[in-house]
């Protein structure tokens, strides 16, 4: 099984790869560290700018799936249960169900949302609040399927898991939809 997690910022999407890692013994394919590896690489400094920026360059050159079908030809070589973070445009979520994935979506309330983020402390997240907000509009490019569209990928979910309360009730939802669409 490949399940493909998307959602909106400080949703709980790396919650969710973590829970599935450690508790279900899935292995991890992330799109963040594929991105900063060539940020590295380019001598770029690691922040939000840059990674959207990076990101979306590898998409213009090699095509809108480009980054996706890295991560997910890992996975398959790898075998056994798998999850690949984060999906952030909409030809990537479409990439990841034809290539035999599940795309499990992942939101939550904007505040409680923009709270996660900033206790989670990343170098990407040093933002205010209307800041955070703009970076989300920013990030939603419905008409470029080179660029990130988060909403829109979100759209594209298997099924959406609203993460508004506690740890336990969000991973006996995980473990829901893995039941759910286990093969």
């Amino acid at each position: 099984m490949i399940i493909g997690l998307t959602g909106s910022f400080g949703a709980g999407k790396g919650c969710a790869a973590d829970y599935l890692v450690d508790q279900k013994s899935f292995s991890h394919f992330s799109a963040r560290t594929f991105i900063i590896a060539e940020i590295t690489r380019l001598g770029l400094p690691i922040n939000r700018d840059t990674m959207i920026e990076v990101a979306n360059n590898l998409r213009k050159e090699h095509g809108p799936t480009y980054i996706f079908e890295q991560l997910v030809g890992m996975a398959k070589d790898h075998g056994g249960n798998c999850v690949v973070e984060s999906i952030r445009a909409v030809a990537e979520a479409r990439y990841l169900k034809e290539q035999g994935g599940i795309v499990l979506g992942i939101d939550a309330e904007p505040m409680i949302r923009y709270e996660r983020i900033v206790n989670r402390g990343s170098e990407t997240d040093d933002v205010t609040y209307e800041q955070w907000r703009e970076q989300e509009i920013k990030e939603s490019n419905p008409d470029d399927p080179t660029k990130q569209d988060i909403f829109g990928a979100l759209k594209e979910s298997t099924l959406i898991i609203e993460n508004d309360g506690d740890m336990g009730a969000f991973h006996q939802k995980i473990d829901e939809f893995i039941k759910r669409y286990e093969r």
